[in-house]
């Protein structure tokens, strides 16, 4: 150790404003089931909300956040809250998907779901405590179309209420995470969408392959997209397919301080 290096200590950064644990979401305010799990940590800095494929339900999506266990960040799983015409076990779309033959809409309007999930994020940044910045959306197929969807429906809307295409004052959302899901539009924004968002899309000849032109849409609507490719098929299984979801995540979610610690500064004496 040199002679002339001094070391100095100091208390940690006081933690932001905003309470440490965050109000769990009213039932009734969100009008459709959902499983919501409070950090483990005990410090709700980052919320995680998941939103499951065509034809599932919340379930198995709150298992999902609660074993991801990410630090300092809370989970809620939604469900769709739309049940598929004519199946007697629970399984949910988040917009119409099925015509009256049964078969799939090639362009769905995906409105119903966008303005559930905006009336959430309402409920969330007014009621609950969340800044916007600290919400992020991960979405499996017709899941990861509504939360990229969601993400520019909110800075859209965000832009209209500061009056203006360039405004300082619009708070987009913390990242999304989109696992096979197209945009469902192709975006006309005069200013992009600057949340980040990490598209995870299968090869070919897989089923659920997102066509390699896909990317041009989201390129159109976000400023940064993040790109993961990998064969197989479905929801990210192995512990190398979660790691560029996991790093994307380690760069964007936050971090609070906690009080009490302290760290050590090096200087010259």
């Amino acid at each position: 150790m040199s002679s002339d290096t001094t070391y100095h200590v100091r208390p940690a950064a006081a933690a932001p404003p905003g309470p440490r644990v965050k109000p769990q979401p009213k039932v009734s305010a969100l009008s459709s089931p959902f499983t919501y799990n409070p950090s483990d940590d005990g410090t709700d800095e980052n919320l995680l909300i998941l939103l499951h494929g065509l034809g599932d339900t919340q379930v198995a999506f709150g298992k999902l956040g609660r074993s991801l266990n990410l630090p300092q960040t809370a989970t809620l799983a939604l469900r769709a809250p739309a049940q598929i015409p004519y199946l007697y076990e629970d399984a949910f779309q988040w917009y119409p998907s099925f015509d009256h033959l049964g078969e799939l809409i090639a362009q769905p309007n995906p409105t119903p779901a966008l303005d559930y999930v905006l009336k959430v994020l309402d409920h969330l940044t007014r009621d609950c405590a969340w800044p916007p910045h600290h919400i992020h959306l991960f979405g499996f197929a017709q899941g990861g179309s509504v939360a990229a969807e969601s993400a520019l429906k909110w800075w859209r809307r965000e832009l209209d209420v500061q009056k203006g295409p360039t405004s300082s004052e619009a708070r987009p959302l913390g990242s999304v995470v989109s696992v096979g899901g197209p945009l469902l539009s192709y975006p006309t924004l005069q200013t992009v969408c600057p949340t980040p968002i990490l598209v995870f899309r299968r090869l070919p000849p897989a089923e659920d392959a997102l066509a390699s032109e896909a990317l041009a849409a989201f390129r159109k609507g976000f400023s940064l997209v993040v790109e993961a490719k990998r064969s197989g098929e479905g929801m990210p299984r192995s512990k190398d397919e979660w790691y560029p979801i996991m790093k994307f995540w380690s760069e964007r979610l936050g971090r609070r301080q906690v009080e009490g610690l302290y760290e050590v500064m090096s200087g010259q004496s």
